[in-house]
C-alpha cells in the first residue's frame, strides 16, 4: 500500500518565517503544506522580543529591507483576521559618551541618505522621553518607522490566515529523512507519515543545518544564545523600544568600553514595554550550542546593565528570565535563496536576532521566488552560494 502524500510545496518549519511563507505562498494561490516538529512557534519564534526594527540594520540594502518588511507588516495589521498587538511608537538608541554620539551622526546621515526616517536627540530629548533615563546620557537617536508586535501571536495569525486559504499544516510531525527519488521528486519522511514534494523550503531557523545535512547541502548557521528578563513595576518606565548604542556594536563584533563579563556575554542594553505595561529587558549574545539554560550570572549582569541607563528601577520585580537560540551567519543577513546543487531545496533561514523583523519580506520573497516571479526586493546578498565565494577566494 502506498500511503505517500504528495504535495507541491512542503516548508519544514513552523515558526514566523514558515509562518509568513505560508500566508503569502497561499494567498498567491501555492499548494503549500508546513511541517513542524513541535507546536506552531514553540522554537525561537516564542523566546524573542517582538520588534520590525530598521534602526539597528547596517544602512543601504539592509535597512531598504526592514522598511519593506515594516510596511508589509502595516499592512498585515490590516489584512489577518487575528490581530497581534501591532503598535507603531518608533525606537531609539541610546549613547552614553562622544565617541558614541559621533558615530551615531554618523548612522544617521547614513540612514537618511539611505532614505529612513531617522533623527538625532539631545540630552533634552532623552529627559522628555522618560523621566527614568540616568542623567549623565549623552542623547542618541530615534528611528520612526520602528513597530512592534507579539511575534508569537503574529506567527499565529499568519498559520491562521494561511490555513483558511488552503494551506495544510502538520504540527509534532518532525522531518526524520529527506532525500530526493528516482523521479527527481523530495521524499520526506516523517514520525508520521511519508511525503512527496516538488520543491521543499527549509525555514527551520537554528535547526536549519541539520535539515540540510540530510539532503547534502551544508548551511553555515549557528545558534547563538540570548536571554531575556519579564519585568514590572508600579509606574511605566517608558513607551517604545530602547537600545543602547553599544548594542550595534556588540550586534556586528566590534570594541565596547565596557568590563569584560559584559562584553564576554555580549551583554547591552535592550529595553521593551510590552502592550500588558510589562516590560521586556536584554540583552546578551554568546556562542553555547544548543543550551538554552537560563544563567543567572548573565541575568545578573544584564539587570546590572539595564539599571546603568534606567538607575530608578531597581525596584523592579523580576517576573520569568527565558533564553533563546538565534540562527546567526557569518554576515549578518539571511539565507533567502534556492541551492543550485539540489534544484528546488531553498533556504530560509539565518536571521539572527531579525526574525521578527523580517518575517513578511522573507515570506513575500520566498512567495516570488516560488512563483518565478520578479523579487519585491534585490536577492543577490542573501544568496546561499555567498558562503562558498568566500571560502574559496
Amino acid at each position: 500500500m502506498n500511503n505517500r502524500l504528495h504535495r507541491d510545496i512542503v516548508v519544514i518549519g513552523g515558526g514566523i518565517i514558515g509562518g509568513a511563507i505560508a500566508y503569502y505562498s497561499s494567498k498567491a494561490g501555492l499548494d503549500i503544506t508546513v511541517l513542524e516538529k513541535n507546536e506552531l512557534a514553540s522554537g525561537t519564534s516564542s523566546r524573542c522580543d517582538g520588534n520590525i526594527l530598521a534602526i539597528d540594520k547596517d544602512p543601504g540594502f539592509d535597512s531598504q529591507m526592514s522598511l519593506n518588511s515594516q510596511q508589509l507588516v502595516h499592512e498585515l495589521s490590516k489584512e489577518l483576521e487575528i490581530s497581534f498587538e501591532y503598535r507603531n511608537p518608533g525606537s531609539i538608541l541610546v549613547c552614553e559618551n562622544d565617541t558614541e554620539m559621533e558615530a551615531a551622526q554618523k548612522w544617521v546621515s547614513q540612514q537618511q541618505e539611505a532614505g529612513l526616517d531617522f533623527n538625532m536627540l539631545d540630552r533634552e530629548d532623552l529627559r522628555n522621553e522618560s523621566s527614568y533615563f540616568a542623567d549623565d546620557l549623552y542623547g542618541g537617536l530615534e528611528c520612526k518607522t520602528d513597530s512592534t508586535v507579539n511575534p508569537y501571536m503574529l506567527t499565529y495569525s499568519m498559520f491562521y490566515s494561511a490555513e483558511k486559504l488552503g494551506a495544510k499544516i502538520h504540527t509534532n510531525t518532525e522531518v526524520k529523512n529527506l532525500y530526493k527519488n528516482e523521479t527527481d521528486q523530495f521524499v520526506i519522511e516523517t514520525n508520521h507519515q511519508t511525503f512527496t514534494a516538488n520543491k521543499v523550503v527549509n525555514a527551520c531557523g537554528v535547526w536549519a543545518p541539520s535539515i540540510g545535512e540530510m539532503i547534502d547541502v551544508h548551511i553555515p548557521i549557528k545558534p547563538r544564545k540570548g536571554q531575556l528578563i519579564v519585568a514590572s513595576r508600579q509606574q511605566p518606565v517608558g513607551l517604545r523600544k530602547v537600545m543602547e548604542f553599544g548594542y550595534l556594536i556588540s550586534k556586528f563584533g566590534g570594541e565596547r568600553i565596557v568590563d569584560p563579563i559584559t562584553d564576554k556575554y555580549g551583554v547591552a542594553l535592550v529595553f521593551e514595554p510590552t502592550e500588558s505595561q510589562n516590560f521586556l529587558i536584554g540583552s546578551s549574545r554568546e556562542f553555547s550550542g544548543f543550551d538554552t539554560k537560563v544563567s543567572q550570572e548573565v541575568t545578573k549582569y544584564i539587570a546590572k546593565r539595564a539599571l546603568r541607563f534606567y538607575p530608578k528601577i531597581a525596584d523592579m520585580t523580576v517576573i520569568r528570565t527565558y533564553a533563546g537560540l538565534r540562527p546567526w551567519t557569518e554576515d549578518h543577513l539571511p539565507i533567502i535563496s534556492h541551492v543550485d546543487e539540489v534544484p528546488n531545496f531553498y533556504v530560509a533561514a539565518g536571521h539572527e536576532g531579525d526574525g521578527i523583523s523580517l518575517a513578511a519580506v522573507t515570506g513575500k520573497v520566498m512567495e516570488e521566488m516560488l512563483s518565478d516571479k520578479q523579487t519585491c526586493i534585490p536577492i543577490e546578498p542573501l544568496r546561499y552560494d555567498r558562503f562558498k565565494e568566500r571560502v574559496m577566494g
